[in-house]
């Protein structure tokens, strides 16, 4: 390739990975939001329910099928903005790592290596994904928080109301509560994301084949598999994040140590790993469905620009 084309051709790769995370981010909600909530009132009110199946049980009875996915909105919202910056941010991060190995531009990385770029990758996905976030988790624990009495009754429960109420509250910066959090889960988790993934897809690869040929069904095993591991490497750090945004909202400020010390020595080690359950069902199917939707989206996208 002449010089003059490398730059057009590192701009389409750049969109290609931006827009297959953003199809990976669609796939990823819809398949998990259910758990996804379960988990979040479980992290922030372990009290309230002893088990999953009282979560489900109490909440369908409450607010039916529509609360399961409260929060959608900002969901979707933060998995596109998540995944497409974190996608875009892998390949960038691959290719800088080739750079400083001195590799070939097309040499293949090794699963440690990926592992690695995922992780330096997730430093900008977490600016992308905290204020998006933030208010998902607000939406999801707004019933639990006017029963519990820590949140007025009439207290908006909109997207937008609860935006108003951040900026108006905390101002622009409020956005981003629970940012330490985010990024002391982000690092070690998607080490263990992108490794976990890469990793099976090597040991679905037969002899003589590439990865990219995998089918559908080993993708969905093997991005299933990242998401359970980067659960179980950093859950406790979420639980954290979950409790820092939502009681925030109530007025109560405090950093990562002093909640996760709160937490330890007034409701015990179960408390951290409250809602783990629902989040480690949700973990294969919802990124079993991401890597699926943004591997075959890439490689459909990377047809055409070869054709």
């Amino acid at each position: 390739m002449s010089l003059d084309k490398k730059p057009l051709r590192a701009t389409v790769q750049a969109a290609i990975d931006l827009s297959s995370g953003a199809i990976g981010g669609v796939a990823c909600v819809y398949t998990g939001q259910p758990f996804d909530t379960v988990k979040v009132k479980m992290q922030t009110f372990p009290n309230m329910y002893r088990n999953v199946v009282e979560c489900v049980t109490k909440t369908y009875r409450v607010r039916g099928v529509r609360a399961f996915y409260q929060g959608t909105t900002p969901a979707l919202m933060a998995h596109i903005s998540e995944n497409a910056v974190l996608f875009l941010s892998y390949g960038f991060c691959q290719r800088l790592v080739r750079n400083l190995s001195g590799m070939d531009s097309k040499a293949d990385l090794s699963d440690l290596q990926k592992a690695a770029s995922g992780s330096f990758a997730s430093v900008f996905a977490s600016l992308a994904i905290c204020p998006t976030e933030l208010v998902k988790c607000r939406l999801q624990a707004m019933h639990e928080m006017k029963t519990s009495g820590k949140l007025a009754e009439g207290h908006p429960s909109t997207v937008w109301a609860v935006i108003k109420s951040v900026l108006k509250t905390d101002g622009p910066l409020g956005l981003y509560q629970g940012l330490s959090s985010t990024l002391m889960r982000e690092m070690p988790g998607y080490f263990f994301f992108f490794g976990g993934y890469e990793l099976g897809r090597t040991f679905f690869t037969p002899a003589g084949q590439t990865k990219d040929q995998l089918g559908p069904i080993p993708l969905m095993v093997s991005g299933g598999f990242g998401g359970a591991c980067l659960w179980i490497a950093v859950y406790p750090i979420d639980c954290v994040k979950s409790r820092i945004q939502v009681l925030s909202m109530a007025g109560q400020q405090a950093g990562f140590f002093s909640t996760f010390r709160n937490i330890f020595m007034k409701e015990g080690i179960k408390a951290i790993y409250s809602g783990l359950t629902p989040t480690m069902i949700r973990a294969f199917p919802a990124n079993g469905a991401l890597f699926l939707a943004y591997e075959l989206s890439r490689r459909a996208m990377m047809n055409h620009m070869s054709n």
